[in-house]
C-alpha cells in the first residue's frame, strides 16, 4: 500500500486500512461461524513493527476471539519471523504460538484436534520443514501448519521447499499452508491448501481475498470452503473495444465492464488496472489524445461507483491493417508505402538521432524510457508513430 499518494484520485485511507479491515472481517467472521479454531500459517506482520499499536491491535482482535471460545495456532513465516521481529507482547491466553527449533505438537482434547507446526526462527528457511513433522497422532483429527512454497510458486521465495509427497506421508487430515498469497487447492485427498491472503495489497493480487473455513463431522472433514474477508478489491479488467467507433464508444465499453467488476466486488471499495485491447475503430482516437480518453474513463468510474482507476494501457490495434493501406493509389497509400519499416532502416534512423542524444541533457540521456540508442526503444516508438499517422490519416479520408 506505500506510494499510493502519487495516484491521483487514489483511495488512500480506505486501502491503508484495509488490511486491518480484513482482520477484523476475518474475527468477525469466526465469531459468526461459531469458528473452535482458528490457524494462521505465517506471515501476520511484514516485519518490524513501527511502534506497538500493530502488535496491541492484533492481540486485542485475538482478545475478542477468547471471549468467544476460539483457540487460536499460529506458526511465524519470513516476514515475522523471530529474527525479523523485536519488539514483542504476550499473545492471550487462547494464543499457541509454535516453536522454532523443531516441530510441535498441540492437542486440543476437547475439539479432538492435533496440530503439528514450526515457526521461522530467521528469514530464509531454505531447508525442508515438512520432513521434520512427527507422525500423525492416532484417535484425532490431525492438521499440519506450514509456511512454505512447497514445490515453488511465482512471485514466492523458495522457502521451506517440499514436495506434495512429504506432506501427505504424515498421515494427517488436513495441511494448512501459509506464504502463497493466491488460494490454491493441491490435493483434496489428504486436503493440502494454501487460503491465499486475507488482502491483496497490490494490483497484482487481484480477486477475492480471505480465509478457508473447515467443517468437521464426526472427526472427518464434511467441507472446505473459501470465505471472503477482504476490505478492498484489486482487478485486472480486460476490455475489448473492437466494436467501439469512437472514443465515446470505448468509454461506454469501459464503463459496463466497470459495472460488472463492481458487482463481483461485492460492495467493497475497488481498485481497477485496466486494460484496452482489440482491433478497433477507436485506437486512433485513444492514441491522439489518450490523456483526454483516460481522463473520461476515470470520472465514468467515479460515476459508477466506488472504484478508483490504479493505471490504465492502452493495447488496441488500428481496424486497418498497414498492407490495406499501402495498396491504396492516393497520397495516403503513398504516406503508407513509405511507413513501413525495414530492420535495417532502424538502425540509420538511431545513427539519425545521435546528433539529438548527445546535445540532450545527461538526466534525459539516462533515462530508461528514452534509450535513443536501444534499437528495441526506437523501433518501438517508430511503431507507434506509424499508427498515431496513418490512424489520423485513415480518420481524414473516411
Amino acid at each position: 500500500m506505500r506510494g499510493l499518494e502519487r495516484y491521483e484520485g487514489a483511495p488512500l485511507e480506505a486501502m491503508r486500512l484495509a488490511t486491518r479491515r480484513a482482520l477484523e472481517n476475518l474475527i468477525e467472521c469466526c465469531l459468526a461461524e461459531e469458528v473452535r479454531l482458528l490457524l494462521l500459517a505465517g506471515d501476520l506482520f511484514d516485519g518490524e513493527w513501527k511502534d506497538y499499536s500493530t502488535g496491541l491491535f492484533f492481540a486485542q482482535q485475538m482478545t475478542r476471539l477468547r471471549q468467544g471460545g476460539v483457540e487460536v495456532v499460529l506458526v511465524r513465516g519470513n516476514h515475522d519471523a523471530a529474527s525479523q521481529i523485536e519488539r514483542h507482547l504476550e499473545h492471550p491466553s487462547n494464543v499457541r504460538e509454535l516453536s522454532t527449533r523443531r516441530a510441535e505438537s498441540v492437542v486440543y482434547e476437547e475439539l479432538g484436534i492435533a496440530v503439528h507446526g514450526q515457526s521461522y526462527g530467521k528469514r530464509a528457511v531454505t531447508e525442508d520443514l515438512a520432513a521434520g513433522y512427527p507422525d500423525a497422532l492416532d484417535g484425532v483429527f490431525n492438521i499440519g501448519l506450514l509456511h512454505t512454497c512447497a514445490g515453488g510458486r511465482e512471485g514466492h521465495e523458495p522457502y521451506a521447499p517440499c514436495s506434495v509427497e512429504t506432506l501427505a506421508s504424515k498421515g494427517y487430515d488436513y495441511w494448512a499452508l501459509g506464504h502463497v498469497h493466491q488460494r490454491e487447492v493441491l490435493l483434496r485427498d489428504p486436503w493440502i491448501v494454501f487460503p491465499g491472503n486475507l488482502q491483496g495489497r497490490h494490483a497484482r493480487e487481484i480477486g477475492s481475498k480471505g480465509a478457508t473455513l473447515i467443517t468437521l463431522r464426526d472427526g472427518r472433514i464434511g467441507d472446505v470452503a473459501h470465505r471472503a474477508l477482504d476490505a478492498a478489491r484489486w482487478s485486472l479488467a480486460e476490455v475489448d473495444l473492437s466494436e467501439a467507433e469512437s472514443g465515446y464508444d470505448a468509454v461506454d465499453l469501459v464503463r459496463a465492464k466497470l459495472e460488472e467488476e463492481l458487482l463481483l466486488a461485492e460492495g467493497r471499495p475497488l481498485a481497477v488496472r485496466l486494460r484496452l485491447v482489440g482491433s478497433s475503430a477507436a485506437h486512433g482516437a485513444l492514441v491522439d489524445d489518450p490523456e483526454r480518453w483516460e481522463s473520461a474513463i476515470r470520472a465514468a468510474a467515479s460515476d459508477v461507483g466506488e472504484v478508483w482507476i490504479e493505471k490504465i494501457e492502452i493495447a488496441t490495434e488500428p481496424s486497418f491493417l498497414l498492407e490495406e493501406l499501402s495498396a491504396r493509389e492516393d497520397a495516403i497509400g503513398q504516406v503508407a508505402r513509405s511507413l513501413s519499416l525495414h530492420a535495417g532502416e532502424v538502425g540509420a534512423f538511431i545513427d539519425d538521432l545521435a546528433e539529438l542524444r548527445r546535445k540532450l541533457p545527461r538526466e534525459v540521456r539516462e533515462d530508461r524510457g528514452l534509450r535513443l540508442d536501444d534499437p528495441a526503444v526506437v523501433r518501438d516508438a517508430l511503431v507507434d508513430a506509424q499508427q498515431l499517422l496513418l490512424a489520423r490519416l485513415q480518420g481524414r479520408s473516411a
